[in-house]
């Protein structure tokens, strides 16, 4: 039968039996025992509100014989309605006797790791250039840093196949408005890579990088099969762009590392928020660009067991709850914001450096989100007019500047500064660690992270975090480590687009993703690339057709 009905907001005690499900449509439908329908759950949540009383909030779409009628006894009820088409349409296909020449992605990370599929089921037969290694080797290269100190520049935690996404959470849900149901797109595609079925229905999903890994190397046979092709090594290093006698600009090629060209009329620049030679190359070709907000901070580490216990009660581990997330904000006297950021339960804090002499951190779990510790980014809000004016890459000056901080004072050896909370409280250094054992690999120096931050960050961290020990108690247990630093929230610049998802300045470029800034995450990116696709590919089409 078809599924018709979507219902929404069913809420059943944690410990339910499995019928329970269909015997709270039938009452919310008013219908008898023996009423023929088909019941599939849509999505799964929890609500964790009360820890003496946690439910299970289930939507499901549900078919049956007399389902238009039902559904016209509902008429104003917003959590019965008629089950969304979620088909995913392809907006044009390529034309083999076009002679299009082949458009262009550059960058392997979420965006255009997507970018590139799109088109390629489009049979635009993509060319994918990436800086960085394919991922099996780039995680060799990542975990030289982590267990040797060693960096290697061009593959890392930021460059490689893909992208940063791949050593994190890899959670799978945006706050982005997506009407046209492009995120279920990715869902099915990651699933169809390997990821668990579960990420189609968990109202959180996430897959862990372990998982990443071989979905990336799934999606890239698909790629290949369909005509695409991967260039690793590959770095871009100009731009050749073409200004006609009116002074519009147009893109028409690539100039490559090692001294290669590609002719190009048609790239996607999913470069990723750290690409920041790239992004200095862009400035100096005229692209237009300009500074955005992002956020600076620490990571903050606390056990596992300590998060599960404050948001679950006597239900922590509960095998239908799993590790407890957290999400918090607070604003700040001085005007500042703090929140978390890249919550990562049951994972680890990782060493994220893409330079040379600097430290970054960011937050990694596997699938299982079964480590020992839960961390998160503790970040403060700051944007270019108050704190990086000047000039479109002030942003990035200001970001290499704590890095290079960090990495001064823990040691310059790649091992990160950290303090215990209540040490950072207090307004005194560190000089070991208690309670929580920090994650971070090759190793945490115990200092005063008030020598690292800025002053406004030191304030609004420590007047925020007395708050959130309210909020979740034990989050300021004077033993939670705070490890820096983290500057790599988001892009700290956004290549301005107009609507036709082209470049404001410089036709035929499409800025695209977390590095052009506008996403943030893997499934936001994920869905810009398929956008940005579909903008290419309506572009070629109509291309193809003024030349016909």
């Amino acid at each position: 039968m078809h599924r018709m009905l979507r219902i929404s907001d069913i809420r059943l005690p944690l410990d339910h039996p499995p019928q329970a499900v269909e015997d709270a449509v039938r009452t919310r439908l008013g219908l008898s025992a023996g009423h023929p329908l088909e019941v599939a759950i849509a999505r799964r949540a929890n609500d964790a509100r009360r820890k003496s009383a946690i439910m299970m909030v289930y939507t499901v779409d549900v078919a049956m014989p007399d389902e238009a009628a039902v559904l016209a006894r509902f008429p104003n009820d917003t959590h019965v309605r008629a089950r969304p088409d979620t088909a995913y349409r392809f907006v044009a296909r390529a034309d083999p006797a076009a002679g299009q020449r082949r458009p262009v992605v550059i960058g392997t990370g979420p965006c255009g790791l997507f970018a590139g599929l799109i088109l390629a089921q489009m049979g635009f037969r993509p060319i994918i250039l990436d800086r960085g290694k394919v991922v099996r080797e780039r995680t060799k290269d990542t975990w030289g840093l982590w267990r040797r100190r060693e960096l290697n520049p061009e593959s890392n935690v930021q460059f490689g196949e893909g992208g940063a996404g791949t050593f994190s959470d890899g959670k799978l849900w945006s706050q982005v408005k997506d009407p046209r149901h492009l995120g279920r797109k990715v869902l099915e595609e990651f699933v169809r890579a390997g990821a668990p079925p579960e990420i189609l229905t968990e109202a959180h999903p996430h897959i862990g990088t372990f998982r990443l890994v071989t979905m990336v190397e799934a999606m890239r046979r698909t790629v290949e099969s369909l005509g695409g092709e991967y260039r690793f090594g590959t770095r871009v290093d100009d731009l050749d762009i073409v200004t006609a006698p009116d002074g519009t600009r147009a893109l028409r090629g690539l100039h490559l590392n090692g001294g290669g060209y590609l002719e190009a009329d048609h790239a996607v620049l999913a470069i990723g928020h750290s690409a920041r030679d790239t992004f200095a190359m862009l400035h100096a070709r005229g692209v237009h660009i300009e500074a955005k907000p992002f956020s600076i901070g620490v990571r903050i580490e606390h056990p596992q067991s300590w998060i599960d216990r404050a948001r679950f009660g006597d239900c922590a581990k509960h095998p239908d709850l799993g590790a407890a997330a957290y999400t918090l904000s607070h604003h700040c006297g001085n005007g500042r914001t703090v929140y978390s950021f890249c919550m990562c339960p049951g994972g680890r804090v990782v060493a994220a450096a893409s330079e040379p002499g600097r430290v970054v951190t960011n937050g990694m779990s596997q699938y299982s989100r079964a480590e020992f510790n839960a961390n998160s980014g503790l970040v403060v809000g700051i944007d270019p007019a108050r704190d990086y004016p000047g000039h479109p890459l002030a942003g990035i000056d200001l970001q290499r500047q704590l890095e290079e901080a960090a990495f001064v004072a823990g040691g310059s050896d790649y091992s990160a500064p950290g303090q215990r909370l209540g040490d950072f409280l207090a307004g005194c250094a560190s000089t070991g660690f208690g309670e929580v054992e920090p994650s971070y690999k090759p190793g945490v120096t115990p200092v005063d992270l008030a020598d690292v931050l800025p002053p406004f960050v030191v304030a609004a961290m420590r007047e925020a975090l007395p708050v959130f020990g309210r909020q979740i108690p034990g989050y300021d247990h004077p033993d939670a480590m705070l490890t820096g630093v983290e500057t790599r929230t988001s892009s700290p610049i956004r290549i301005t687009r107009g609507a036709d998802f082209q470049s404001l300045n410089t036709a035929r470029l499409f800025p695209a993703g977390e590095g052009a800034g506008y996403a943030g995450g893997i499934l936001s990116a994920a869905i810009d690339g398929i956008k940005v696709a579909e903008a290419v590919a309506l572009s070629l089409a109509g291309a193809a057709r003024r030349a016909a």
